[in-house]
């Protein structure tokens, strides 16, 4: 039994995390972060879930830069090759599932 207080919870560097659970290679982590992380593509799918904060989310498609900003409740859904980067607006704090070992 774990309870994470998911909304004051904060990392010592911008992007740090809590592992939250592993389940069958799947891995599920709360991020805090300050910062934009960097362009970069997953070896498999991401579901990116805004806890607090804003979040401009950047993707390419096609080659083309699409950006969307995300507020608390919003999910994104990168699907395998997605191409993208998240800019928080002032802090924010994410809940990311992914495939573990992914960037």
């Amino acid at each position: 039994m774990k309870v994470i207080r998911g909304s004051t919870w904060r990392a010592e560097r911008p992007w740090g995390a809590i592992d939250i659970a592993s389940m069958d290679g799947i891995t599920t982590r709360l991020h805090w972060t300050d910062q934009p992380y960097r362009w970069h593509v997953n070896d498999g799918e991401e579901v990116f879930a805004v806890l607090t904060g804003r979040v401009e989310m950047r993707y390419r498609e096609a080659g083309v830069e699409q950006r969307v900003l995300l507020a608390p409740g919003d999910v994104f859904h990168a699907t395998v090759g997605t191409e993208h980067v998240a800019h928080p607006i002032g802090e924010a704090r994410i809940l990311v599932v992914e495939r573990e070992g992914s960037v």
